[in-house]
């Protein structure tokens, strides 16, 4: 690339707006006070499910924000879709993106990744002599990485959803899993046997976009920290 043809595309790039991920679902309402205290308010459809929009303006022209899955986030942000995000560390955890700098947790999104079983089997032997173990999961780098640790060796059954029937219908012994109240759990007849890692979501950004445009990138974080430094973003 020829230094003006370089210089012309870092220029285009700064003319543009940068690009904020955010997840869908219940971290999507735990934003909204977040936002405003950052001083970011999206198009009012950014928050409705049945939008079939993706990419929203917001009151900043130089800032857009768009809505996707929570686990796509990361990736957005990773390949620089989008500069900035809202995540969740079970999904950091997961890819362990080198591309991606968190330097601020929200505190917003809290529940735990946990192991569980089925009630009726729970405590009935002893973990740590096991070899091996099928579990269900739909992270399952974490998952195996959690088990190597002692030892185990986990065949993972990897699944999207629905993981709480696994044990049931002999798919697998265990599975690893997103927990908030445990009220599924139980209504499946599961306990938790063992927390993983606590969760809360992180402000992400990609490192390069922070490299080549520490100006704007940088001024969102402080924006950010700043918010949660007031108190407003509860």
């Amino acid at each position: 690339m020829t230094a003006p043809f370089r210089a012309a595309s870092l220029a285009s790039q700064a003319e543009s707006p940068l690009v904020l991920a955010l997840p869908k679902g219940r971290i999507l309402t735990e934003c909204g006070p977040l936002l405003a205290a950052a001083g970011v308010h999206p198009a009012p459809d950014y928050s409705d499910e049945n939008s079939r929009h993706m990419r929203f303006p917001t009151n900043d022209p130089m800032l857009d924000v768009i809505r996707v899955r929570s686990f796509d986030v990361a990736t957005f942000v990773a390949f620089g879709g989008a500069q900035l995000g809202i995540c969740g560390a079970d999904v950091l955890m997961e890819f362990d993106y080198p591309e991606i700098y968190a330097p601020i947790d929200l505190g917003i999104g809290a529940c735990r990744i946990s192991v569980a079983e089925p009630a009726a089997t729970a405590g009935a032997d002893d973990p740590r002599r096991w070899s091996g173990v099928r579990v269900a999961t739909k992270y399952p780098t974490l998952t195996r990485r959690h088990f190597a640790a002692r030892g185990i060796h986990a065949e993972v059954v990897h699944l999207n959803g629905a993981m709480e029937l696994a044990p049931s219908m002999g798919l697998a012994r265990l599975i690893v899993d997103l927990v908030a109240t445990g009220s599924t759990l139980k209504a499946n007849g599961l306990v938790e046997t063992e927390v993983i890692a606590k969760v809360t979501s992180r402000l992400i950004v990609n490192r390069t976009a922070l490299k080549t445009d520490p100006e704007r990138v940088g001024a969102w974080i402080d924006r950010f920290r700043a918010a949660m430094a007031s108190g407003k973003a509860a």
